[in-house]
């Protein structure tokens, strides 16, 4: 008999997270790596965990994650968001709860791009009067 899975894609800057959860005992493996492996700051780790935590599903679920793209703060947001939908996907009861604290919410800032004639993509040219 197959077993149940629930799949969630998260999306942070230029991070994408594709999370799959598992009923289990609540590890969270991070391409192939534990997370405490993975994100060397307690901060990120906790991030990644606030949704099973808002749901109070800390132990019923294994989080298998392939995340690529972007920084490691960008790639625990994305994982976060990933989650998220799993766990709707999971239980449509915890909608109110996940939207409540802002987990299913994209967030939409990305790099702004360069734009010609500038440094940067705001950053002008040093500029002398004479």
């Amino acid at each position: 008999m197959a077993q149940v899975q629930y799949y969630g894609t998260g999306r942070r800057k230029s991070s994408v997270a594709r999370v799959r959860l598992v009923p289990g005992s609540g590890r969270v493996i991070v391409n192939g790596r534990d997370i405490e492996e993975y994100f060397n700051l307690e901060t990120l780790r906790v991030v990644v965990k606030q949704p099973l935590v808002a749901t109070e599903n800390t132990n019923n679920y294994d989080v298998l994650v392939n995340v690529s793209g972007g920084g490691f703060t960008g790639q625990a947001g994305a994982i976060r968001h990933g989650i998220a939908r799993a766990l709707l996907q999971a239980d449509p009861d915890y909608r109110a709860t996940l939207k409540a604290a802002g987990f299913l919410t994209r967030d939409a800032r990305m790099k702004e791009r360069k734009k010609y004639g500038l440094k940067g993509a705001r950053r002008a040219p040093q500029f002398s009067k004479r």
